[in-house]
């Protein structure tokens, strides 16, 4: 065995198991198999032009001397970004931990409770440092969230603003250039018109709909908005605050002076910089706009039994449900990095966060008396962390980056120095140094902090916060790594079992892919530090770039989109800015197939375009003579078509090229969805079969763990004609000469997050990328063959091959009182996460292995699902009363002294003798939706509850 091979650690079935998986599927060898599976007019005639692959060692070696080129600056940026402290029983316990970052969405609540607890800790986190009423379970970033608040203000305007056409959105000249240019995009498509000003000179016009506020300021500077929220209440303006979580602890929360949203990012609760992401955003807002919150909330409800149980709640709200109906196309969160930063509450608890903020406010006190002393002028009297200094620029960034300190220069005679939790008085000392040296003056040294006095009582905080039981338990190290493991228990990983979700890739994410992101050179970057301190991050993306430009045949790549959601929006923004520059703004119709992935038609409403829907045939694959149709009657305004690719029903559509074809003879560009890039990579690629720009699921096909729900990653590539419009950032030059506005807050998206996918291109080389594929289509094969007779798999390809997923059709169950929810609850006594329920198809299950999992877990797998479909085959819909019914089963029952059910205890808890060498124990039973939307309760329990 080559140990030097990372594909052979990779990838899951043995030389060994080769022949009979080809046995299984009636394949003479890979090759026919592939032949029989990839249309033959689609296929690469040569090899991608990659590097040849590194062992592991070669590229953890390759990996730590990037790392070493990027500089280790003391970065005073700010600008929403702030060097923090991971705590280190969170960075090992949670970060590092693979039944953390491997866990899936937790759609399948019973197999998710500790995540779901979690997150419940974050949003009452945020609630209460928000004073909001109702938090969703993460975004990506404080700028999309702020997007995403504009978006949900101008949705919930009044009946007689929508009939007078009110669109103009009120923003403080005090926003964070990052955000202004994410409103900038996100406004154009939606008809909003942005007037920039000074929140204290606005005139609270009719012509408004909502405003939105920083607080502090870019400048740092402390406002008391009550009066102008006061204002835009009386005048019909509904007003967002964009707010720093740290400063929340000292400053009054924006929910007591009647905002209706609060956006912000928690990446200071112990979240490294990593170079801009990946770090989770909040969104609150008032209970009445639940029905408008973007992105996932989680929900307090009761299973079988009664006993509590936490869910997602309000899933009708989502994209999937409304589609061309929504308002947000938000999929992907940042479940991970909100986990963490939940915990860096629950770790500090209320008493800790008040020291973290008064040693951080103090510093600045301290830094501020300093240069006053010093003859410099601060142009903000009230001030959190940030100071302003009128002083020439140029000297001071000249002598700062001499002494490898970073600022920010907001014009040629200010200075902003941002305070962070790891400053020291040493660092303190450095600066007065600094600036000493430029004035020269004499140099006194700061040996304690002063105690600030400068934050007045009108915009101090008098609220308690975080008085709930959880935030105040464990703040030992013992405490919360017994609590966090706790958790962790209740959840069902990759570490336990294979989750063969359809659409979503859940494949190995290698610990050699991972462990640079615990790299402090890697992960104390900020996003916004000139590039040349950044070589190593700069190096690394430019190759990931051309990696991924080559893996799609394409010209041109941006990482910036931090999810596939975000690709997707980016990539038709780039199609709309192209066919603007052409003078065609007219084009804004969309055609989308039915069978599409719910974000799609969300992201082109988004993008301002018409969505039209084209039908599919009985074989799952899209109607051609429909779409040509369409096509043709609309032409004269087609901009795009958006096609998933092989298809979300598991198909290689033979006819790609002749549909791509009649969309670019009508004018139009067309997306290809990148969420089965899996099935592509080193065989296909969308340059091939006639598409000009995709997203690509870094989180899926290049390994990026799915994190319970986030991180993701969601690059889109594209075709030489769009390479010019290929997104832009305000601070640092990214983009085309033509770029659009920003995607996302940081100028590379979740840029730490990128070094996975680096790693797994690496490893893999050419030739381990294209036997991934291989494998991917084997592995789904061999199920597909091993379950016929007992399951019909609804499609298949030309010669009866699936892609590297199918769909099974549970629907004729129906017949024996059995729905596809039921398979999908029985599945846990088995050990495993079901599939991907109800899409594309209602009453079906789409499964995809991926190319890491062995022959013994696909047989594993199969035997279960051989199994259920037995116990299918007796039961009966006039006796509810069965082991399918009463899934999953708990530990509580088999240990309950009663036992009412028609079957024994073995048949429920060990179905399978494989299963009693590794059980997994559900903590609660089946969880009650309705109620819990019903009783909607999203936050913890008060302390009261937990009193006697």
């Amino acid at each position: 065995m080559n140990t030097d091979s990372f594909a052979l650690r990779h990838i899951g079935p043995r030389k060994s198991d080769l022949n009979d998986m080809l046995t299984t599927v009636g394949a003479e060898s890979m090759d026919q198999l592939i032949n029989q599976t990839v249309p033959d007019d689609i296929r690469l005639s040569k090899d991608l032009n990659l590097a040849p692959a590194m062992s592991e060692q070669e590229y953890l070696e390759h990996n730590n001397t990037l790392a070493l080129k990027n500089k280790s600056y003391k970065t005073y940026i700010g600008l929403g970004y702030h060097q923090s402290i991971t705590p280190a029983v969170i960075q090992r316990n949670i970060l590092e931990n693979p039944g953390w970052y491997t866990a899936y969405t937790p759609y399948q609540a019973e197999i998710a409770q500790g995540r779901l607890e979690a997150l419940l800790n974050f949003q009452t986190m945020v609630c209460d440092l928000t004073g909001m009423g109702l938090a969703n379970a993460s975004l990506l970033d404080e700028s999309t969230a702020a997007a995403e608040a504009m978006a949900l203000l101008f949705a919930i305007r009044e009946r007689a603003q929508k009939k007078a056409n009110v669109s103009k959105f009120f923003v403080s000249e005090e926003i964070l250039p990052q955000t202004l240019s994410l409103l900038e995009t996100r406004s154009q498509p939606l008809g909003i018109e942005l007037v920039i000003g000074n929140h204290e000179t606005f005139d609270f016009s009719s012509e408004f709909f909502g405003a939105i506020l920083q607080y502090p300021g870019k400048s740092g500077k402390v406002y008391d908005y009550k009066s102008f929220v006061s204002k835009a209440n009386e005048a019909q303006i509904k007003v967002a605050v964009a707010a720093d979580i740290l400063s929340l602890v000292k400053l009054e929360a924006p929910g007591s002076f009647g905002v209706d949203v609060v956006v912000g990012t928690t990446q200071r609760f112990g979240i490294p910089l990593g170079y801009g992401g990946p770090h989770a955003a909040f969104f609150a807002t008032k209970h009445e706009h639940k029905r408008h919150i973007p992105g996932r909330i989680i929900g307090v409800s009761k299973d079988t039994d009664g006993t509590t149980a936490l869910r997602m709640a309000l899933q009708t709200r989502e994209q999937h449900i409304k589609r061309d109906r929504a308002t947000s196309n938000i999929c992907t969160a940042q479940v991970l990095l909100a986990v963490m930063a939940g915990m860096y509450a629950v770790f500090h608890g209320p008493k800790g966060l008040e020291y973290i903020a008064n040693k951080v406010h103090n510093s600045t006190f301290t830094l501020a008396k300093r240069l006053e002393q010093l003859g410099y002028t601060l142009e903000n009297e009230l001030y959190f962390d940030t100071l302003q200094i009128r002083v020439d620029a140029e000297t001071i960034k000249r002598v700062a980056e001499k002494n490898n300190i970073n600022f920010y220069y907001p014009s040629n005679d200010l200075v902003n120095i941002s305070i962070n939790e790891t400053t020291t008085i040493e660092d303190l000392n450095a600066i007065i140094k600094l600036f000493t040296e430029i004035s020269g003056s004499d140099f006194s040294v700061i040996d304690a902090l002063e105690t600030s006095d400068v934050l007045t009582s009108a915009v101090l905080r008098k609220t308690d916060f975080l008085s709930n039981k959880v935030f105040n338990s464990y703040h030992s190290e013992t405490e919360l790594m017994r609590y966090i493991k706790k958790l962790e228990r209740k959840d069902l990983s990759l570490n336990h079992s294979m989750i063969s979700l359809g659409s979503c890739t859940m494949k190995l994410n290698a610990a050699s892919e991972m462990l640079p992101l615990s790299n402090p050179n890697w992960g104390n970057v900020h996003p916004f530090v000139p590039v040349e301190q950044a070589e190593g991050y700069q190096e690394m993306l430019r190759n990931l770039e051309n990696q991924l430009t080559e893996i799609t045949g394409f010209a041109g790549t941006s990482l910036q989109p931090n999810s596939g959601a975000q690709g997707e929006y980016a990539g038709l923004m780039v199609i709309r800015a192209y066919h603007e520059s052409r003078g065609d703004h007219h084009r804004n119709i969309c055609l989308i197939p039915s069978s599409a992935h719910g974000t799609n038609p969300a992201s082109a409403v988004m993008a301002g375009m018409k969505v039209i829907v084209t039908k599919s045939t009985e074989e799952g694959n899209i109607d051609v003579d429909d779409l040509r149709e369409k096509a043709i009657l609309h032409k004269d305004n087609l901009a795009s078509l958006m096609v998933t690719y092989p298809s979300t029903h598991g198909v290689y559509e033979s006819a790609i090229k002749e549909i791509t074809q009649l969309i670019h003879d009508n004018g139009g560009q067309v997306y290809m969805d990148g969420a089965n890039m899996n099935a592509q990579v080193g065989l296909t690629n969308p340059g091939a079969i006639g598409a000009d720009v995709c997203h690509l699921n870094l989180h899926k096909t290049f390994a990026i763990p799915h994190g319970g729900g986030g991180p993701g990653v969601g690059p889109i590539c594209v075709a030489k004609q769009l390479v010019p419009f290929l997104p832009s950032n305000p601070l640092i030059h990214t983009g085309g000469e033509s770029a659009i506005t920003a995607i996302s807050a940081a100028p590379w998206g979740s840029a730490l997050a990128c070094i996975i996918s680096y790693g797994y291109i690496c490893m893999l080389g050419e030739k381990g990328l294209k036997k991934s594929t291989h494998f991917a289509i084997l592995n789904a094969n061999y199920i597909k063959e091993r379950l016929h007779g007992s399951f019909e798999v609804l499609y298949a390809g030309e010669k009866g091959r699936a892609a590297h997923e199918m769909i099974v059709d549970c629907r004729p169950f129906k017949a024996n009182g059995i729905e596809v929810t039921d398979i999908a609850k029985r599945l846990i006594d088995y050990g495993f996460h079901a599939p991907t329920v109800s899409f594309p198809v209602a009453g079906t299950m789409m499964i995809e292995p991926t190319e890491s999992e062995s022959k013994e877990e696909l047989d594993r797998f199969c035997d279960a699902m051989l199994s259920i479909r037995k116990e299918i085959n007796q039961a009966t819909i006039e006796n509810p009363n069965n082991v399918l019914k009463n899934s999953p089963h708990t530990l509580g029952m088999l240990t309950n002294d009663t036992w009412e059910f028609p079957y024994s205890r073995q048949e429920a808890a060990y179905p399978l003798p494989y299963v009693s060498d590794n059980k997994f124990w559900p903590s609660v039973r089946r969880v009650d939706d309705a109620y819990g939307d019903r009783n909607l309760i999203c936050t913890c329990d008060p302390i009261e509850s937990y009193m006697d």
